[in-house]
């Protein structure tokens, strides 16, 4: 018919034939009743591909000739969009359709058990008549009613559940719909029916979600409940702002938390215990964000900010942590492993790092290390020069350079005591034997102290050793640091009872003068010795008011010491140990005053470091107005610590005195530099 130029009447005829064939069907279809109208539907859609094949390969001739050039739409194609207007879009059809497809779905949602493959037949046939018929025809009805769904069924949620049963709730309708696509809609959906389930149980209610009472994101937290926290996380994060909200409450919360800790008075008695808690709440905020955040590093940057925010509340946390290292380099870190030692070091210089005075911690920790290196206290020189390093890398050079040449001078003492023995040995005979360790003066913390009065016993061997130092060491001068110094006594109490005392210089000074007499006064002692009353007062309560230590007797009997109290030798003194170590009454963390004469020793020390910053600055920049200039300063030292721009000020008029710096003549906040 194409040949003999009858193409037009087999393709209207066609176009007829095949319209009225699908309006019978189309009939067939409606009349079906209840469930078998999807089945009707699918069996009258599968006959007809079948049918639609068959005609195509009939027509083929007509299918490549004839359509194509006079711009007809091709058999299959046309069978298609007939099949879709006569049938689909039938007025009986249409609604029919949609309502029993969303039927369905509501009811899989409810729990019941559906017929998947027939539902992804005819979804496939929505599909295959094209994107439009799929979107328009289901789809778009499909997301807002799951929209209304979700809607109304978080809301009887929220109502009746706890936080972790909801998210779990949600997490499973998540999952439900993910899946639901995976099994009979257009992969295309996924994203959109998602979108509504975040919409509608997540992101309209995250606020109620998180500050939930007993159950909300503060009570996971308390309660380590890391699985709910996880499972808060993946879902909030599939939401605009959702882990904001997480993050923020999170970091309002610790800092509440550690604001109370550093407040507390009671917490504030024992450093050691207050920064061992400091280090438990780190812990436990980093296993939440290791186990819950997927190690998400903006919670790890909230953690850190959080812990620098209270941390430097409290102007003694550099003092607590070096107290801290102290304790567990002296004695809590005894019989640990190598490994042990170096996660605890490691967490140390974690909590260093959020120090904004650094210098402080470097003050006291000068302090403890050299009292741990000069009473041989320190239970590992590893652990020491560990610490030490990472103090370097983190600090450089400058900030441990004096801290190495503590442990110079031990080694240098050690060598010097062997040279001093092998050249008098024969001479010293009797003597008592001395340790000394010769301390340079500007790497260890020393104070000038008085001299106090040394028995003659001691004196003679002291002279020895500073002729001999003296004399292989030209142009040095020794002074001995009486108050930093220890002695091992030999003592004979009543009868015949003998023990072996450890004790400080200054008590051993104490002790000596009981060799020739029985009774004396504070007073005396104060004379024969010329310790300073502060420090004898402590020497005399350790030896006559410590129990099992009372190797003196007082009266009257107290725990204060007045200058007329009188002192006797206890020989009645006894003790289970033949070595008794009698410590000094000492206070483990420093009392105020004590607090405030190291604050200013720091003050003054940073004065020449704010000068020496500012001088830098204006080398390079020649001219800079006064703002720059402390923004500069500040940005220099604050690895060391945070200057106070009054202070700043103050070392620029100090500079501009003495002639480094000078203001301009027009704008006084503009400052030059003076070669």
């Amino acid at each position: 018919m194409v040949l003999h130029k009858y193409g037009e009447k087999l393709y209207t005829g066609l176009v007829t034939t095949m319209t009225s064939h699908l309006r019978e069907i189309s009939q067939s279809i409606e009349s079906a009743q209840g469930e078998i109208f999807l089945e009707e539907l699918n069996r009258k859609w599968v006959d007809h591909n079948k049918a639609l094949q068959m005609i195509r390969d009939i027509l083929m001739y007509m299918d490549r000739t004839f359509i194509p050039s006079n711009h007809k739409t091709p058999v299959h194609e046309l069978g298609l969009n007939l099949w879709r207007d006569v049938v689909i879009h039938s007025s009986k059809t249409q609604a029919r359709l949609l309502d029993t497809l969303l039927e369905l779905v509501l009811r899989e949602r409810n729990g019941e058990v559906i017929n998947r493959g027939l539902m992804r037949n005819i979804i496939k046939m929505l599909m295959d008549l094209g994107l439009p018929v799929y979107q328009q025809d289901f789809e778009k009805h499909f997301l807002d009613v799951s929209a209304n769904f979700y809607c109304c069924e978080s809301q009887k949620f929220i109502e009746s559940c706890d936080c972790g049963d909801y998210l779990k709730k949600a997490e499973r309708r998540l999952n439900e719909e993910m899946e639901r696509v995976s099994h009979y809609l257009d992969p295309r959906s996924e994203s959109k029916i998602t979108n509504v389930v975040e919409k509608e149980m997540i992101e309209s209610h995250m606020h109620t979600l998180v500050h939930m009472e007993n159950s909300g994101l503060v009570s996971m937290l308390v309660d380590d409940k890391y699985e709910d926290l996880q499972r808060m996380y993946n879902l909030f994060r599939r939401v605009p702002a959702g882990l904001t909200i997480v993050k923020e409450v999170m970091t309002s919360f610790i800092r509440d938390t550690g604001k109370q800790l550093i407040m507390d008075p009671e917490r504030l008695r024992d450093p050691v215990d207050f920064v061992q808690r400091l280090l438990d709440l780190k812990d436990k905020y980093d296993r939440v964000i290791t186990m819950s955040f997927n190690n998400d590093k903006t919670f790890q940057n909230a953690l850190n900010s959080s812990f620098e925010y209270f941390i430097n509340l409290n102007a003694r946390s550099p003092e607590f942590i070096s107290l801290f290292v102290d304790d567990k380099l002296r004695r809590g870190l005894k019989g640990v492993g190598e490994e042990d030692v170096e996660i605890v070091l490691d967490k140390v210089m974690m909590l260093f790092r959020y120090l904004q005075e650094k210098d402080v911690f470097e003050k006291y920790y000068k302090q403890h290390l050299a009292k741990r290196l000069l009473s041989g206290k320190t239970i590992s020189d590893d652990a020491e020069r560990s610490l030490i390093v990472k103090l370097k890398t983190e600090c450089g050079y400058q900030f441990t350079s004096k801290l190495e040449g503590m442990f110079t001078d031990m080694k240098t003492s050690h060598d010097t005591m062997q040279g001093f023995y092998a050249s008098h040995g024969t001479e010293l005979g009797d003597c008592p034997t001395l340790s000394v360790q010769v301390l340079t003066t500007g790497s260890w913390p020393t104070q000038p102290s008085p001299q106090c009065n040394l028995p003659t016993e001691i004196l003679g061997v002291c002279d020895k050793f500073r002729t001999y130092y003296l004399g292989t060491h030209n142009g040095r001068r020794l002074s001995w640091q009486t108050n930093m110094g220890t002695a091992d006594l030999k003592a004979t109490f009543g009868k015949g009872q003998k023990h072996e005392l450890n004790v400080s210089t200054y008590q051993m000074c104490v002790l000596m003068l009981f060799n020739n007499a029985d009774r004396l006064t504070c007073k005396e002692i104060e004379q024969a010795t010329a310790i300073p009353m502060s420090d004898l007062r402590r020497c005399l309560q350790s030896l006559a008011c410590v129990k099992g230590k009372n190797v003196l007797r007082k009266e009257p009997m107290s725990k204060d010491i007045a200058e007329d109290d009188a002192f006797f030798f206890n020989d009645k003194f006894t003790s289970k140990f033949f070595k008794v170590k009698i410590g000094t009454v000492v206070a483990q963390r420093e009392s105020e005053p004590e607090n405030l004469e190291t604050r200013q020793r720091v003050e003054e020390d940073r004065k020449p470091q704010i000068e020496a910053a500012i001088v830098r600055i204006m080398k390079s920049r020649r001219t800079l107005d006064h703002n720059n200039i402390v923004a500069e300063v500040t940005k220099q030292l604050q690895s060391r610590f945070l200057p106070n721009p009054v202070v700043i000020k103050k070392r620029i008029e100090s500079l501009i005195e003495r002639e480094f710096l000078e203001r301009d003549k027009v704008d006084r906040k503009l400052y030059r530099y003076l070669a």
